[in-house]
């Protein structure tokens, strides 16, 4: 009952204007359950999941170095005498692009591989008849070792011949010293008869005319054996001088034969440097035109204008491969290096092409094209490491009309965390999560797995 009467003294009082003024709005009341709503809302989105991810930037290059924007060099030095291919031209493998006059003084002269040639026709000329010398040479070494055996054996013969004549000649020396022997017995007997008166004076004379032939037989037996055995060795004197006389004959000849031979070597040294030389010309010669090393769009030329002349090795115009396949070249930080893997996604904004970026929502980014992890540098620049990043096949193709060179901003994909945490890790600076389950390591495991339920 009491607070019926409360009430209606409330109600009594509301047509006061004071109390109107102090009364609680209805604005601030909806303004209120609008801020604890918005509050709940930004409560509840701090627990949604939120994909941790390394921000790298860089730019779009190719992914073999074939593909990539080349430089065309002069390989002789000369004078630019024409251009054939315009700026922004598309060139085939082999098309001429400009064309180079010799400006050395030694390539000056136009008979020059003709020259050459001739000089080494006469060189090959020279070298053939050298070897044919060097050949009748050793025919006549060998002609000269033949006939040195030929004489050696003739002298040997007579060396055997002199000395069985010498060894006659010693058995009638003592076969007249016997004889001699006898004829003075005989002589001796005589003479004794004589004096006993039994023999005439007529048959001593007779006995001693006997031993004087005897006598004088036996010297002329003795200096006949005595001229065989001077014959015996005037023949191995012979035969040691046939030696001696061949022998230098014989190094005489390949001596000259050596000094032949050295020639031959010589002039096909001389041969095969003329031949080296023609060759170098020759090769030189097609270097006159510059050629596309492949097909592609001359995008810029380095040289201007006819009448320039070009060092060895110098650039003369830039090509860029035609349809390269590109990839993303981009740079991390050494601290985020060990959290990626080759095989790990990645998304990817290129210049040009406007996107709507919410790089922990990888479905939520508009405008983004997805990538793969495929090479990672060993070696640092300046506290970087290059990733370079192909299409990922899986996802959207990426743009027809990406050049070579243009930016590119990408995000590694890692571990998933809720908002709050990746907030919280913000704004302490800690490093990302590791997520070791990289895309790589899980095509590995999967496959193990497959190999051991099929054992």
């Amino acid at each position: 009952m009491a607070k019926i009467v409360e009430d209606n003294s409330q109600t009594d009082y509301m047509h006061l204007e004071a109390m109107k003024q102090v009364q609680t709005p209805r604005q601030g009341r909806v303004l209120t359950y609008w801020i604890g709503g918005i509050f709940l809302v930004v409560l509840l989105c701090l627990f949604l999941p939120w994909t941790q991810n390394i921000d790298s930037q860089g730019v779009l290059t190719a992914l073999t170095p074939q593909d990539r924007p080349q430089t065309v060099e002069a390989v002789i030095a000369g004078r630019i005498e024409q251009w054939y291919i315009m700026e922004g031209t598309f060139v085939n493998k082999g098309d001429t692009i400009a064309s180079l006059s010799e400006i050395k003084e030694k390539y000056m002269d136009p008979n020059l591989l003709v020259n050459i040639n001739e000089q080494l026709e006469a060189k090959q000329g020279s070298a053939v008849a050298t070897r044919e010398k060097a050949q009748a040479m050793q025919e006549q070494i060998q002609a000269l070792r033949e006939g040195l055996v030929f004489s050696l054996q003739k002298a040997r013969n007579k060396v055997e011949q002199t000395r069985l004549k010498l060894q006659s000649d010693s058995m009638d020396v003592v076969a007249q010293r016997t004889e001699l022997r006898i004829a003075e017995d005989q002589f001796a007997r005589q003479e004794n008869l004589y004096n006993q008166g039994l023999k005439s004076l007529t048959e001593l004379e007779q006995r001693r005319l006997k031993l004087q032939e005897s006598q004088a037989k036996l010297l002329s037996v003795i200096n006949k054996y005595d001229a065989s055995r001077a014959e015996l060795q005037n023949a191995r004197t012979e035969l040691n001088s046939l030696q001696a006389e061949y022998a230098d004959k014989i190094a005489k000849a390949e001596a000259e034969l050596n000094a032949t031979r050295s020639y031959v070597l010589g002039t096909q040294a001389e041969v095969a440097k003329l031949q080296s030389e023609y060759n170098s010309t020759q090769v030189r010669s097609q270097y006159y035109h510059i050629l596309a090393p492949q097909a592609g769009y001359l995008v810029r030329t380095l040289k201007a204008g006819i009448g320039e002349t070009v060092k060895e090795g110098e650039a003369l115009a830039t090509i860029m491969p035609h349809d390269p396949q590109l990839a993303a070249e981009l740079y991390v930080d050494a601290l985020d290096l060990p959290l990626i893997k080759p095989g790990d996604d990645m998304r990817l904004q290129f210049e040009g092409w406007p996107a709507l970026v919410f790089s922990g929502w990888p479905g939520a980014s508009f405008g983004t094209f997805g990538g793969e992890v495929a090479v990672i540098d060993n070696t640092g620049t300046n506290g970087k490491y290059r990733l370079l990043v192909v299409p990922d096949p899986k996802q959207e193709d990426w743009p027809d009309a990406l050049r070579v060179g243009s930016g590119v901003q990408g995000w590694a994909m890692l571990n998933t965390v809720p908002i709050w945490y990746e907030l919280w890790r913000q704004l302490n600076n800690f490093p990302a999560d590791y997520n070791g389950d990289t895309k790589a390591e899980a095509k590995v495991n999967k496959a193990q797995a497959q190999a051991s339920y099929e054992e």
